[in-house]
This record gives structure tokens, sequence and C-alpha cells, in this order.
């Protein structure tokens, strides 16, 4: 049961990406000028594909446990965020004034990517410091 309860920040991230693609377009130009005075040089919402599924790609390692640092959990990582993404952008075509942009599908594929890749170094630098406290 408690391997259950480390998929939740997943399904909560998952849920917010959901949420935020669900604004039409004219909603998120009325909060992008409030986001701008937090982050000026933001011009648009694009780069916050790469911090969403960043965040995504981490909490799907967390699920995954030390599973997620070796390469094949790595790769499965990064798959099922490609996947989720997917569908995010099918799920965008239904929105009002938004557009599945495969563009994005890239953009979250790389924030997947540099999160899983970045799990792997910090697990692999961990076991090299400390291999019986991680190995076990």
């Amino acid at each position: 049961m408690s391997k259950i309860w480390r998929y939740i920040p997943a399904i909560l991230c998952m849920l917010a990406i959901f949420i935020s693609s669900s604004r039409s377009g004219d909603q998120l130009d009325s909060v992008l000028p409030w986001v701008q005075k937090w982050l000026p040089g933001l011009a648009d919402f694009n780069p916050m594909h790469y911090v969403a599924y960043f965040i995504l790609g981490l909490t799907i390692a967390f699920a995954m446990g030390k599973r997620a640092a070796t390469w094949t959990g790595c790769l499965l990582n990064i798959v099922i965020c490609v996947v989720y993404g997917l569908t995010d952008e099918w799920h965008q075509s239904f929105v009002p004034m938004r557009t599945p942009d495969p563009l994005d599908l890239l953009h979250d594929g790389i924030g997947a990517g540099v999160a899983s890749l970045l799990v792997l170094l910090i697990y692999t630098l961990l076991i090299r410091r400390n291999p019986r406290k991680y190995t076990s």
C-alpha cells in the first residue's frame, strides 16, 4: 500500500497540467501579464512546458523509487511523460483557441529527460559516496 502513495505527487502534477491546458487562449492571455510581473522575460507560456514536465519527471521518478535511477527507469520515465504530453496535446485540440503543437511535445520530452537524467546522476553520485546505504 505504501508504494501506491508514492504516485500521488505524479497524479497531482498531471492534474495540474490538465487543468492548465484546459484554459482557453483568452484565459491564458488574461493571466500572462500577472505572471510577467514575477517573470519579466516571459513572452508566452511555452517555457512552462519545460518546467511542468521537469516536475512531472521528478514526481514519476519518486513514484518509481530506485528503479528510476537506472537507464531503463530513466527511459521509462521519459516515455511516460511524453505519452502524457501526447494526450495533453490531443486534449488541447478540444479547448477553444488552443491547438496541439508538436514543438510543445518536444519541450515536454526535454523537461522530462532533464529530470530523469538528473535523478540518475544524483543517485549515481550518492552510490559512489556511500554504496552500502543506497544499494541494499
